[in-house]
């Protein structure tokens, strides 16, 4: 009877010591993150030729809304994966419902022109929506400091600053609560703003252009920086903290398709929607099911698969 269970369980087995381990808990997230950022702008064209301008802000709404729902379930979860999860499509749906509609509202409001690309007559180098974002980066940078200092963050990056620039406000309390949901929404929709502004400040002409030799070293910069995140991301074990690493490291290395694209060194693709409508979506469907198969994955598979692999090379009785 031993046997016969031991052989029934070998594929699940082998399929948690292949699916469970790095590099595939890191890669998972990775991949969902950086398609999930092309997808973004083909919802949010897609949903301009669908609904058009009459219903265009109705159905943003309705978006945003679905966003903090998801929100709500994923700080009611007790599930640290799905709740992980939840938290990431929730500041997902946040930030192109409510944030970048917002700023499509306020373009169209005040009138403000797309700006035409000098390189390309007669395409737009950057969209009005994104001119009136850049206004935005008082409140980013009045936030940064809030974050930068906050003894609770457990954030690397943050944690950092704090030891070696003194910015220490104290000890963190240790009965001090995370929910992991509000977290992943929060550093999504900020991770994302973040390189927003950064590249847009950078394509401003009268700032830098996307010409200009800081631009190039910033983008070769942004090679090795993808890359060192990366590497270390393929070494995780534990399935929520590779999300949360795998959401900074995929939008880190995203900027480098968007400055590329900047550069038209090939046709994004996911902004045509209309013209590449079967492949978005079949990479559509292949996220969601990605997605469904990562909120499955158990928290934390180490110290079992670990325990099993010893187990295994015991000799037998």
């Amino acid at each position: 009877m031993a046997d016969t269970t031991a052989i029934q369980s070998e594929p699940q087995g082998a399929l948690a010591r292949l699916l469970y381990r790095p590099p595939f808990v890191g890669l998972l997230a990775f991949v969902i993150v950086f398609v999930v950022q092309a997808l973004g702008h083909t919802v949010m064209i897609a949903m301009e030729n669908l609904f058009g301008k009459e219903y265009i802000f109705q159905s943003a709404l309705a978006l945003g809304l679905v966003g903090a729902v998801l929100l709500f379930i994923g700080m009611k979860s007790q599930n640290e994966v799905a709740a992980t999860w939840l938290g990431f499509w929730a500041g997902t749906l946040l930030w192109t419902g409510w944030i970048e509609f917002a700023f499509v509202w306020s373009g169209d409001y005040l009138g403000v022109p797309d700006l035409m690309d000098p390189n390309m007559p007669g395409q737009i180098a950057t969209k009005a929506e994104y001119l009136v974002m850049m206004s935005s980066v008082g409140i980013l940078f009045a936030t940064l400091a809030y974050f930068t200092m906050n003894k609770e963050t457990k954030c690397n990056f943050f944690l950092w600053f704090q030891r070696n620039a003194g910015m220490r406000t104290g000890k963190p309390n240790p009965a001090h609560e995370r929910n992991f949901a509000a977290i992943t929404a929060l550093e999504t929709i900020y991770v994302v703003w973040f390189f927003y502004l950064l590249l847009l400040f950078m394509y401003d002409e009268s700032i830098l252009g996307d010409r200009h030799p800081v631009t190039y070293g910033v983008f070769f910069i942004n090679v090795i920086w993808a890359v060192y995140l990366f590497q270390r991301l393929m070494k995780f074990w534990k399935v929520t903290t590779a999300i949360r690493y795998g959401i900074p490291t995929a939008i880190i290395s995203w900027n480098l398709v968007e400055i590329a694209g900047r550069w038209h060194l090939f046709t994004e693709f996911w902004e045509h929607p209309q013209d590449f409508g079967l492949e978005m979506s079949l990479i559509g469907v292949g996220v969601t099911i990605a997605a469904v198969l990562a909120v499955r994955v158990p928290e934390h598979q180490k110290a079992r698969l670990r325990a099993e692999e010893l187990a295994g090379r015991q000799p037998a009785e």
